[in-house]
């Protein structure tokens, strides 16, 4: 009698194991089913790739914890993780890790929208202007720099700032804020006026001499270009404040504008700066001024919603750790004055953002917004 009740016990638990089992399973068909759907319709309009050169995951968190005010990066609910390392180095460069993005290739520290054996790929930007989408760059660095450049132009040296500036005019670029006017109109490898080549295009040219930005009202013109500095811009520490208006003028530029869309680049470019300075104060305050940008794109976006935010970094810079203090007193130290190889957090909001959750290369940038976006 007792082994005939062990066995109807035996029974009864196997049975509710099976039906269990196939609960779940016919549950996770559904989630799905349910995904693939929403991935369907999950297609935006615009999509707004901001970087923040250098920032890693103790970048932010050392933001996070300088004030008691939340971040903006803590409103996103899909994040990733990326791997950062460049073609023919652990630790990349400015240089490939923004061609990984812009382009969606692997290549040698200090290449731009070339891969390793020189081959040209028209970044994101390129192929979103010759699909009839607005586009625009806004950054804190000079527009020649490394990480802007990679959407733009072709060439083997990051550093070879004359030659950068000759691609920028063919790249028809709609809305475009940063520094480095001097590489435009007094070039050292020759005399051409890219300014002059920029207004016979329609551009409406104008920098920091002419008019501060943050009292500066973007006319109703084609397309814009607004140089911030002669050279280098300003930290934020010493009085630059355009990064967050300027984000907010391109939104509003592009927007008015576009008819199938846009795809618009922005970047914090000097958190990388101040993890190279060993600086900590340079990091944070960078960081913040990002977050304020941040802050902008992802209001708009909620508002509008049929716009993908992406934001990302492409690499650690100084290799900062928090060792100690309290919040909005830390004690930070560094490992280096260059790059880390550490993988770099993705935060992804609007239609489209579930695709970069999980851990992926950092080409995948690339390919996931080209699917959703233009293919």
């Amino acid at each position: 009698m007792r082994l005939y009740r062990i066995f109807l016990l035996l029974i009864f638990f196997s049975s509710c194991y099976t039906t269990t089992q196939l609960a779940t399973t016919s549950a996770v068909v559904d989630i799905t089913r349910a995904d693939a759907g929403n991935a369907k319709k999950a297609r935006p309009r615009n999509v707004v790739l901001m970087i923040g050169d250098g920032m890693g995951l103790n970048q932010v968190s050392a933001a996070m914890y300088s004030t008691s005010e939340p971040l903006a990066l803590e409103r996103f609910q899909t994040i990733g993780i990326h791997k950062s390392h460049s073609a023919d180095d652990l630790i990349t460069d400015s240089a490939a890790g923004a061609t990984a993005f812009a382009c969606g290739v692997k290549t040698n520290n200090s290449y731009l929208g070339l891969d390793p054996q020189g081959k040209k790929h028209p970044s994101l930007l390129r192929q979103a202007a010759s699909k009839g989408y607005k586009t625009g760059l806004v950054v804190s660095s000079t527009i020649v720099h490394a990480t802007p450049a990679a959407f733009f132009a072709y060439n083997t040296n990051r550093n070879a700032y004359d030659s950068i500036a000759a691609d920028l005019p063919g790249a028809k670029v709609d809305f475009i804020v940063g520094g480095g006017k001097k590489y435009f109109d007094r070039r050292k490898d020759d005399t051409l006026n890219l300014i002059t080549q920029l207004r016979e295009q329609g551009y409406l040219v104008t920098d920091y001499f002419e008019q501060d930005y943050a009292s500066w009202t973007v006319p109703d013109v084609p397309r814009v270009a607004f140089f911030t500095a002669d050279g280098d811009p300003l930290p934020v520490v010493n009085g630059r404040d355009y990064l967050p208006k300027a984000s907010v003028d391109a939104l509003n530029f592009l927007s008015r504008r576009e008819r199938k869309g846009f795809f618009l680049m922005i970047e914090g470019s000097q958190i990388d700066w101040g993890g190279h300075a060993n600086d900590a104060g340079y990091v944070i305050t960078e960081m913040r001024d990002f977050d304020r940008a941040v802050r902008a794109v992802l209001d708009f976006a909620e508002r509008d919603g049929n716009t993908l935010v992406v934001i990302t970094g492409d690499h650690d810079a100084g290799g900062l750790t928090i060792t100690g203090g309290k919040q909005g007193d830390l004690e930070c130290k560094f490992s280096t004055g260059k790059h880390t190889g550490g993988c770099i957090p993705v935060y992804a909001y609007g239609p489209g953002s579930d695709a970069f959750a999980g851990f992926y290369d950092n080409t995948q940038i690339y390919h996931k917004l080209k699917k959703l976006m233009l293919d």
